[in-house]
């Protein structure tokens, strides 16, 4: 319609934003992208998942990201420091019982993925790529431009945008809140809800140099993304690879472990390591090459993702803690599913909220898995390691860190594990009860 000065408005160019406009310029849609910062920008969330693959092909991307250099990521692993002997309940598979596992994601085939491999990426250069192919495809992105109000109209939204041009009045027929953990309309329409479970705190930083083969009891798994799990209660650390010798590392633990330790990020940083002291030696020998940073309000929901004329994607919509690198694959894949709903908006002028009920239904669905799986992780995580070597399960789990989980089914592994961790928090007398961790979901569904 003339009047319109766009069909939509996206809040915020990261991967989420820049998916969305780039399937919507290759339907024929007009959008605009308003991105506050100037790319490239410093992000955490460096690892991803095969479940990123699909979208990146049917954008158009995949080739440019293969192109980009990025290490390539095959697998993942786990590491424990438990030294005493736990019993296996009769799981199988479990080559060096609890202490370690890990999985190829080439083990199971993947619809809409022909690669055996996914990618750690400099979010930096990761996101300036994604955002240059939407302008590629015919969508406007403007950078250093901050949306400061969204106001509805009868026919229409009109966004009050910031940026180097000036103060400027932007009318669309829908808006798209892409802004990431800001959460700009979920601020303003009072949606957000902090997590009841996990109120996670990360403390991070790059490091160059350091031998990750001292860490991989397999050479071949060195580029893995790993998982180290700490003999302190629901904290552990990721170890990601962003070059051929830079390498990210985070610390991840609740929020009230740092505030009430009353030290420094960079000392709490290093105390945790060394719990595992043949992590912090070898990070000791590496250089650190960027500044320790912090993340805090880790994990949230939306009382709504969807209304008249407008929705939430990627973490606008819900994070959860990212222990399994779910962060850019849910940002990438809710564009997609909402992208479906809304060219079929534009074909129908119809912008209410019903227009985006199977985005909503499939998102709350896909995330739900997410979030229960997590969830099981930190009540009782050897039940993790259990299941990932368990020849039974093993593929199932797979699919999961696949992040292939917008399926109608429920994962049978993920019914098979909550029912296992209800029989060991029911009975003090079960041998993994001693084992069980001190965050539990609530047994009502999260608020999404």
């Amino acid at each position: 319609m003339s009047d319109f000065d766009y069909d939509i408005g996206i809040i915020g160019g990261g991967p989420a934003g820049s998916t969305m406009a780039s399937y919507l310029a290759k339907a024929g849609i007009s959008a605009i992208v308003l991105e506050s910062a100037e790319f490239p920008r410093p992000h955490v969330g460096e690892s991803l998942v095969t479940a990123t693959t699909p979208v990146l092909q049917e954008i158009g991307a995949l080739a440019k990201v293969d192109a980009a250099g990025f290490p390539k990521k095959y697998g993942a692993a786990w590491t424990s420091a438990a030294k005493e002997t736990v019993p296996e309940m009769g799981f199988t598979g479990m080559t060096q019982g609890f202490r370690l596992a890990s999985v190829e994601f080439q083990e199971r085939d993947q619809p809409g993925v022909d690669q055996a491999y996914t990618y750690h990426v400099d979010r930096g250069k990761y996101d300036q790529l994604l955002l240059q192919h939407a302008a590629e495809l015919g969508a406007r992105v403007r950078e250093r431009t901050r949306v400061q109000d969204v106001e509805f109209t009868d026919d229409g939204v009109v966004l009050t945008a910031v940026g180097d041009e000036g103060t400027e009045r932007l009318r669309v027929r829908m808006v798209v809140d892409a802004s990431g953990r800001q959460t700009m309309l979920g601020r303003k329409k009072k949606l957000k809800v902090p997590d009841p479970v996990f109120n996670q705190y990360a403390i991070h930083a790059w490091f160059d140099g350091l031998d990750r083969k001292a860490l991989a009891d397999d050479p071949e798994q060195e580029d893995f993304i790993f998982i180290h799990f700490l003999p302190v209660s629901d904290t552990w650390v990721w170890q990601i690879p962003i070059s051929e010798t830079t390498t990210s590392v985070g610390v991840v633990t609740q929020k009230a472990k740092v505030k009430s330790s009353g030290q420094e990020r960079e000392e709490f940083f290093w105390e945790c390591l060394g719990t595992r002291p043949e992590l912090r030696a070898a990070l000791e020998k590496a250089e650190r090459v960027r500044e320790f940073k912090t993340e805090g309000d880790y994990s949230y929901g939306m009382k709504e993702v969807v209304g008249d004329r407008w929705a939430l994607i990627g973490d606008a919509a819900r994070f959860v803690d990212p222990i399994f690198s779910s962060g850019v694959s849910v940002a990438m894949n809710s564009a997609r599913l909402l992208a479906k709903d809304i060219v079929s908006a534009v074909e129908r002028d119809d912008f209410s909220k019903k227009s985006f009920g199977d985005y909503e239904r499939v998102l709350r669905r896909g995330v739900s898995s997410w979030y229960e799986f997590i969830s099981i992780y930190y009540r009782l995580n050897i039940l993790f390691t259990a299941f990932v070597q368990d020849p039974r399960y093993r593929l199932d789990v797979l699919k999961m860190l696949q992040g292939d989980v917008y399926g109608e089914e429920e994962p049978k592994a993920l019914t098979r594990m909550r029912e296992i961790v209800r029989r060991v928090e029911e009975n003090p007398d079960h041998l993994w009860h001693p084992y069980l961790g001190t965050l539990r979901a609530p047994a009502a569904a999260p608020l999404f």
